[in-house]
């Protein structure tokens, strides 16, 4: 199992892909998180994760480049929240091989608005009853599900069947399973404001080394706003802050 650094992310394969995209190649370390993501000074369309370990998609900062991310053969079971204000311009997300189980898990990619090419394959979820109509309905801009093109037509009976009584109380029994899990689930960091996020992006665009971007990436990690010196002295800032004595 190997840790995402700013050194891994720099060591790592970086070319122009067949589709002309600049892609960054993380496959096969056995990476568990999604962190460090700083150190890519946001300069990818493409990230490549397939055949890692990472079981929570989340972790991002913001990214308004990434328009590809690869997630396959990982052991994903959860989609955060929120993601729509860190990869806004996600437009492909392959998650084939994961282990994502309930229709009310896919939920957060609702708000990825230029998200339009989607693979679930392999996944439990894809074997659940109107798994693709669920889909098709609650991602109105999908153009592709798992490499299957979507036709006007079942866009139309997605929607009929979820406006009937039947797919009503389909959606509500989602949803009720999709809350009950969240709050089995342990609680997740309060989102930052956009305000925080421009701070953020600001401070690593900034910074004129690797040892800077190293030390921003350990403050985002622990929670913490580079220049929010409230935060500097807490507890949850003191190992993060190490770095940073001279």
């Amino acid at each position: 199992m190997v840790k995402l650094t700013p050194d891994l992310i720099q060591q790592s394969m970086q070319y122009i892909n067949p589709v002309r995209d600049r892609e960054l190649d993380l496959r096969g370390y056995k990476i568990p998180t999604i962190e460090n993501l700083g150190a890519t000074l946001d300069q990818f369309d493409t990230i490549d994760f397939s055949d890692n370990d990472i079981r929570k998609l989340d972790g991002f900062p913001l990214l308004k480049r990434i328009k590809t991310l690869f997630f396959n053969n990982n052991r994903i079971v959860r989609i955060s929240e929120g993601l729509e204000q860190c990869i806004p311009n996600l437009e492909t997300l392959m998650l084939t091989g994961n282990m994502l189980q309930e229709l009310g898990d896919l939920d957060p990619l609702i708000p990825l608005k230029n998200l339009q090419n989607v693979c679930l394959l392999q996944n439990p979820v894809s074997a659940k009853p109107q798994y693709r109509q669920y889909l098709i309905y609650r991602l109105p801009q999908l153009r592709l599900l798992d490499f299957r093109k979507i036709k006007q037509k079942e866009r139309q009976a997605a929607i009929e069947y979820f406006r009937s009584k039947t797919g009503k109380d389909m959606a509500r029994e989602i949803a009720k399973k999709a809350k009950m899990q969240a709050m089995m689930g342990m609680p997740e960091k309060p989102t930052m404001s956009s305000e925080e996020r421009n701070k953020i992006e600001k401070a690593i665009n900034s910074a004129s080394s690797l040892e800077e971007v190293k030390r921003l990436s350990k403050l985002l990690q622990s929670g913490l706003i580079p220049g929010d010196g409230q935060h500097e002295n807490g507890e949850n800032g003191a190992e993060a802050m190490e770095e940073d004595d001279e």
